[in-house]
């Protein structure tokens, strides 16, 4: 059973399962353009707390494709690991690789759900003495049913659910924390919706900043009537 410990940038590392196209297109729980932005989101805030992070892929020439380039992007010095089996846990370049990183604690962000991620967890629970932490919307299923009752059955057995914004923000957990805060505050603008259209409504109608992109000049109203 995992230890009621709150995530902070120093206790745990991240890996990103198979976010390639072929994976993606199989998704039905989530859509695939939320998925993208969710995942990419959550990988933009580990690369700001600089979390210790693993890119693995599976047949990506055979049959998945190359991993999302926006992912990719944000972390351009890390290899990625190839694997023939759809459980990471069973290449031991992964395993070697989160044994390098020393951290107990694994947030998962990956596709699918009831597979490779499923595999994963449970492997490392039982053979590496991990603490799981899946991101639900950070990882899809190929129906809603597959990701759903996956995501149960790795609850049942210790793993903690958790969406990827809860992530971020149990990084950041105190806006003191100045030395992340313009790292976070762009990643909710780029990546969290209406909360991000909340600050940035806040930033320039409350408090009176500038609008974060130039753009030509405004003309002001000139009725027809």
């Amino acid at each position: 059973m995992n230890r009621p410990e709150l995530l902070t940038k120093d206790n745990c590392q991240i890996i990103f399962i198979d976010h390639q196209p072929q994976m993606a297109f199989g998704v039905q729980s989530i859509d695939r353009q939320v998925l993208k932005n969710n995942t990419v989101g959550l990988a933009k805030a580990a690369k700001a707390f600089n979390i210790p992070t693993t890119i693995t892929t599976v047949e990506t020439e055979s049959f998945s494709g190359h991993t999302y380039p926006e992912l990719l992007a944000v972390f351009p010095e890390n290899s990625i690991l190839e694997r023939s089996s759809m459980n990471s846990w069973d290449d031991l370049k992964v395993r070697e690789t989160l044994a390098k990183n020393g951290k107990k604690k694994i947030i998962v962000s990956g596709l699918w759900t009831e597979v490779c991620n499923n595999g994963f967890a449970f492997s490392a629970m039982a053979e590496g003495d991990y603490e799981i932490y899946m991101v639900a919307d950070a990882s899809g299923g190929t129906s809603k049913e597959a990701h759903d009752y996956s995501m149960q059955r790795m609850v049942q057995a210790g793993v903690v659910p958790m969406t990827w914004q809860q992530v971020m923000l149990e990084w950041q957990r105190d806006w003191a924390h100045r030395d992340t805060y313009d790292a976070v505050m762009s990643i909710v603008k780029e990546h969290s919706g209406a909360y991000g259209m909340g600050v940035d409504y806040a930033y320039t109608m409350v408090h009176k900043a500038p609008e974060r992109v130039e753009h030509g000049e405004t003309l002001a109203p000139k009725p027809a009537n």
